[in-house]
């Protein structure tokens, strides 16, 4: 079953073209649930009766068409490189009933040069959903394949919520920060990895807490990383790897200018401001990464309406000598 966008919205968000996609089997699924011996193994008995409850079709959405990807380049202007694999991967897909194809891709650079803002950005125009895989906060090898049910405390996987759980057959899964993923002798937190980013092997995954194969060949996948050298060359070898640079100081001010625009027309008391934030400002703002400069943002605007004013100051803004998260600029 197919259907089309009826009435085209403001480009690049047009309404998606959406087919349903099964992720499971459920006969696979009933097998396994007539198996498990009486009063045990509740939780896996529930992940088993959700799963046949909510049934195995999802949706599988791509763009109507070639999107205008225009406003992506502006605010994301020292993504370039990547924004243009996109594009070419969504060229394929348009015209046909093939969905969604993106290889999968590492994204390297500095903290807070917007990795993970760009995925949430890539998520919207593909009119799909994101999970967040956070790897520096792992403390178990199974967070993305889940760990058996036999072990007190198990769940499933990311993978396995993400498709079972969510609304999508390709969602965007980020595995956030992948080279700080810390293993031990018995698990390999990158492991699961090795068939999930192979699109043969994806159709058939299986997550260890529910045992049954999940198709997760059509997941969109978004790795983040600061250094390359802690990755394992097979993982490496199965993406696209694109080096991130810092934004110029043109393109930084640039950034920051559409940040104010953006917060302001999104909040009521927007309207209280100056449609433009001041050369001063947008210097100052320039300085921070742009993960900084909404929060930054936001605490000048504050000081400002405190102090009665409609325009911003630089004294508004939050100092920020001592910010960890500063980043150099292209010359």
């Amino acid at each position: 079953m197919e259907s089309h966008s009826l009435v085209p919205q403001e480009p690049p968000f047009r309404l998606p073209i959406a087919r349903m996609r099964s992720v499971f089997q459920p006969d696979e699924v009933e097998r396994k649930l007539a198996k498990l011996p009486e009063r045990e193994h509740e939780s896996l008995r529930s992940t088993y009766q959700r799963m046949l409850e909510r049934g195995p079709e999802r949706f599988q959405v791509k763009p109507a068409g070639l999107p205008d990807m225009s406003a992506l380049y502006e605010d994301l202007p020292n993504f370039t490189e990547v924004l243009d694999d996109v594009k070419r991967h969504v060229a394929l897909s348009q015209d046909s009933r093939d969905g969604l194809e993106l290889t999968p891709m590492l994204l390297l650079g500095a903290p807070g040069i917007g990795k993970t803002h760009f995925a949430r950005q890539l998520a919207d125009l593909l009119g799909t959903g994101m999970n967040l895989v956070p790897m520096s906060s792992m403390t178990a090898g199974w967070l993305l394949s889940g760990s058996s049910s036999q072990w007190k405390g198990s769940r499933p996987g990311k993978v396995f919520e993400a498709l079972v759980d969510g609304q999508y057959a390709n969602p965007v899964l980020v595995v956030d920060e992948i080279d700080k993923a810390s293993s031990d002798a018995q698990y390999d937190p990158l492991g699961a990895l090795y068939s999930l980013l192979e699109h043969d092997t994806a159709h058939a995954f299986v997550d260890e807490f529910a045992e049954v194969a999940i198709d997760a060949s059509q997941v969109i996948w978004i790795t983040t990383a600061n250094d390359e050298r802690a990755i394992p060359d097979p993982i490496l070898n199965r993406m696209n790897v694109f080096e991130v640079p810092a934004p110029t100081r043109e393109q930084a001010r640039a950034i920051a200018q559409r940040l104010y625009q953006s917060i302001r027309r999104a909040h009521g008391w927007g309207e209280r401001f100056a449609p433009e934030p001041t050369d001063e400002v947008l210097d100052t703002l320039a300085e921070l990464a742009p993960r900084e400069m909404r929060r930054a943002l936001m605490t000048g605007f504050g000081n400002a309406r405190l102090a009665g004013r409609d325009t911003l100051e630089n004294a508004d803004l939050p100092r920020s000598g001592g910010s960890k998260t500063r980043v150099g600029f292209l010359q």
